[in-house]
C-alpha cells in the first residue's frame, strides 16, 4: 500500500466521487444548473462509489483498462437490471420528457425477457462510457505518473466506498422515485444477475496480466509493449467519438447490430493500439473524455427529464459544454505538461557538454 499521506490519497477519491454523477446523468442535458448539484450529492454514493469499487480494484489487481470496462458493464448491468430496474420497466421514462422514447423501444423487444436490446445498449453503454471510464481516465489524467496506477484507498477506505455504493443503490432501490413501484419478475433479475456476474468473471480472469499494469524494472516501460508507434492521441478519440455517436444514429435492430460493430472495432483498435510502446495517458485521456465531449454537444438538442423554459435549458447547455472544456482541457494541460518535463528530463544528460580532457 503506498505510504502517501492520507490528503493525497483522498483527494483523487473524492474527485472521482462526485466526478461519475455529473457525467452519467448531467453531461448529457438531463438536468438544469440549477439541478445538477443536488443531482451530483445524491446520487454521488450510488455512481461515485462505484467507480471507486472498481478503478480501486482495477488497479490492485491490474486489470488493466479492458477490466475497467468489463467491470464498468457489469455496474450498469445491476444498475439497470436490479437497482432502478429501469430496463425491465416500460413505464420507466412515462413521467419525463423521454417518453416517446418507448415506441423506439419497444421496436426491439427481446422475446421471453421482457426488455428493449435498444433500451440495454444505451444504458449499459452509457453507464461504461460515461459513469466509469470517463471520469476515471479525467480524474487520474490530473495525477502524477505514479499515482495513476496506484491504489488510492486502504482497505477502510475500500469499506466506505462499498458502504457508499451498497447504500446508495438501496436508497433508490427503495425509493418510489428511483425504481418507480416496479419489481421485476423472478426471470429477468436471476438473467440481470447471470449477466452481470459473468461480466465480474470475465474481468477478473486478466488478474496479473495486463501489460498496462505491470512495469519493467530494468527498462521502466510497461511488460509486453511492441516496438511499434501508437498513433496520435486524437485517433484514438476519433474511434471512441465514432462509435458512441453512432451507437444510437439508427434505429430498430439494424442500429443494434451497427452499435455493437462499433464497439467490437473499438475495443479492438484501442487494445491493439494500447500495446504499442508509445501508448500514453494522452491516448487514455483522448479515447475516456471523448463520449463526454459529444454528450455535451447533443445536449443542446436534448431536453431535461422534467420539463424547464427555454432560458434555463439554454444556461444548463452552455454550462455544460464550459464544465467539459475545463476538465478536458486542464486534464490535457496537466498531461501534456507532464510529458514534456518527462522529455526534457530523459534529453538532459545528452544535452550536457561533454567534460574537458585531463
Amino acid at each position: 500500500m503506498t505510504t502517501e499521506p492520507l490528503r493525497r490519497r483522498l483527494a483523487p477519491a473524492v474527485a472521482l466521487l462526485l466526478l461519475a454523477p455529473w457525467t452519467a446523468e448531467c453531461s448529457w442535458g438531463g438536468f438544469t444548473l440549477v439541478g445538477m448539484p443536488f443531482v451530483v450529492l445524491v446520487l454521488a454514493p450510488m455512481y461515485g462509489g462505484a467507480a471507486l469499487l472498481i478503478r480501486e480494484t482495477a488497479r490492485r489487481l491490474g486489470l488493466g483498462w479492458p477490466g475497467i470496462v468489463l467491470l464498468a458493464a457489469a455496474f450498469g448491468v445491476v444498475q439497470a437490471g436490479l437497482v432502478d430496474q429501469s430496463l425491465f420497466n416500460p413505464d420507466y421514462l412515462d413521467d419525463t420528457q423521454f417518453a416517446d422514447a418507448r415506441t423506439v423501444a419497444e421496436a426491439t423487444l427481446v422475446p421471453g425477457l421482457g426488455f428493449s436490446a435498444r433500451q440495454a445498449v444505451d444504458y449499459v453503454g452509457n453507464h461504461v462510457a460515461l459513469t466509469i471510464c470517463a471520469s476515471i481516465a479525467l480524474v487520474e489524467s490530473y495525477l502524477g505518473v505514479g499515482r495513476r496506477s496506484r491504489p488510492w484507498l486502504g482497505r477502510p477506505g475500500l469499506v466506505v466506498a462499498a458502504l457508499l455504493w451498497l447504500g446508495g443503490s438501496l436508497l433508490v432501490f427503495a425509493d418510489d422515485g428511483g425504481r418507480k413501484g416496479f419489481l421485476a419478475s423472478p426471470v429477468q433479475l436471476t438473467v440481470a444477475a447471470g449477466v452481470a456476474l459473468a461480466l465480474i468473471a470475465a474481468a477478473l480472469l486478466r488478474v496479473g496480466r495486463a501489460a498496462d499494469a505491470r512495469i519493467d524494472p530494468a527498462a521502466g516501460a510497461p511488460v509486453g509493449r511492441t516496438a511499434k508507434t501508437a498513433p496520435r492521441p486524437v485517433w484514438a478519440g476519433l474511434v471512441v467519438l465514432v462509435a458512441y455517436a453512432g451507437a444510437g444514429a439508427v434505429p430498430g435492430w439494424t442500429g443494434i447490430g451497427i452499435a455493437l460493430a462499433l464497439a467490437v472495432v473499438t475495443a479492438v483498435l484501442l487494445t491493439h493500439w494500447s500495446r504499442r510502446a508509445d501508448w500514453g495517458q494522452r491516448h487514455v485521456l483522448a479515447a475516456g473524455s471523448a463520449a463526454v465531449v459529444v454528450a455535451a454537444v447533443f445536449a443542446y438538442g436534448v431536453p431535461t427529464y422534467t420539463p424547464a423554459g427555454p432560458v434555463a435549458d439554454l444556461v444548463g447547455d452552455v454550462a455544460i459544454s464550459v464544465i467539459v472544456l475545463l476538465l478536458v482541457g486542464g486534464a490535457w494541460w496537466r498531461v501534456s505538461g507532464r510529458a514534456a518535463r518527462d522529455r526534457r528530463r530523459a534529453a538532459a544528460p545528452a544535452d550536457r557538454p561533454a567534460s574537458p580532457p585531463a
